[in-house]
């Protein structure tokens, strides 16, 4: 399930980053666009602190699944 989780949110980062850059270059909507960006950043922040070992070798989504 931690999977199926972590796989959705690099999936959503993807959709915010792109959904932003194409509010950008059309024109209007800059305060959404950039809110996406801010979002996309948080959950990649949350991502990182999932996944990144830390100095016992292990992450926390690694400990999760055991």
């Amino acid at each position: 399930m931690l999977a199926t989780v972590l796989s959705l949110m690099v999936l959503a980062i993807f959709v915010l980053v792109a959904g932003s850059i194409y509010l950008l270059r059309r024109g209007g909507a800059r305060k959404q666009a950039l809110l996406m960006l801010l979002v996309a950043a948080v959950l990649a922040g949350n991502l990182a602190l999932w996944t990144v070992p830390g100095a016992d070798g292990g992450s926390p989504a690694q400990s999760m699944l055991k």
